[in-house]
């Protein structure tokens, strides 16, 4: 009798423990967030995504208000195209902007939107066209370099004292 009750209390640990990996497994693969919410599609333009991946969360006012459903290349205007799927509970007017966001310093990138006054809200396969492309930190540090090798490099101009 004692050997089945220690093999009920092993068989619900393992269960608990392979439970707790598979809720692991999606928190980390971003999959956690599976939604059967009705959804439409928006579509922005951005010259450059930086680490925006697919399945990233789209924010507004800190709340998830859609997520990234897929990141293709157009082939004429060599920018990233982003797909969006909102969630039909949230409409934002014909003006609002998409910005790509980091949270914290080196954090997972997400795209923000800001709803702009508009009355008209954005119909489902609209493109949001106020976009701004993610900051990359690499690019910060050698304009940064950059500018201070030619400050050393340049003579320095004094002004003449002004006339009294």
């Amino acid at each position: 009798m004692s050997n089945e009750k220690t093999d009920w209390w092993v068989g619900l640990f393992v269960l608990l423990g392979g439970i707790a990996l598979t809720f692991l497994a999606l928190r980390a693969g971003n999959l956690n967030s599976f939604s059967f919410a009705p959804t439409y599609s928006l579509t922005a333009n951005f010259d450059n995504i930086g680490g925006l991946k697919a399945r990233a969360p789209v924010k507004s006012a800190g709340v998830v208000v859609g997520r990234v459903a897929s990141i293709t290349l157009d082939e004429k205007t060599f920018q990233a195209v982003v797909t969006l799927q909102m969630q039909k509970s949230y409409q934002f007017p014909v003006d609002s902007s998409a910005k790509i966001l980091t949270s914290g310093l080196l954090g997972e990138q997400y795209i923000g939107l800001e709803p702009g006054g508009d009355d008209a809200n954005l119909a489902a396969g609209a493109r949001i066209k106020l976009t701004q492309s993610a900051i990359v930190l690499e690019s910060l540090i050698s304009q940064f370099l950059y500018g201070q090798a030619e400050k050393q490099g340049s003579p320095q101009t004094t002004t003449p004292p002004a006339a009294k």
